[in-house]
């Protein structure tokens, strides 16, 4: 015996057959709405005019430690003692442990730019 399972989104304005959902955000909230082509143009459309004079701003990076490849940067020990006895000779606060401020290691990458 076969199956066809369908999938198929309504949009969430008039009930219509719906071609996807539409993800945006407002105030830090994101929403998503199922809308027909037709309502998409109309949505696009009334956004149209804040969205061409407003900046982009990248996403916020989430706290907390990430897996292998995350993208962010690991010191090396040996580079974290060189900051660490550089800041404590320029008399900047820099804790013996843990992480180094990001504003401590631009002014350190900046003094050491050829």
């Amino acid at each position: 015996m076969a199956k066809q399972i369908q999938e198929i989104f309504i949009d969430d304005l008039d009930g219509s057959e719906a071609s996807g959902t539409t993800k945006f955000a407002l105030d830090g909230t994101n929403y998503e709405i199922d809308l027909s082509g037709k309502n998409r143009e109309k949505l696009e459309k009334a956004l149209a005019p804040f969205i061409n004079v407003a900046r982009p701003v990248r996403a916020e990076r989430a706290r907390g430690r990430r897996g292998a490849g995350g993208g962010t940067r690991v010191m090396s020990r040996e580079r974290s003692a060189e900051i660490r006895q550089w800041a404590k000779t320029h008399g900047l606060p820099v804790s013996e442990r843990g992480r180094i401020a990001s504003s401590v290691v631009e002014k350190y990458e900046a003094a050491h730019r050829k």
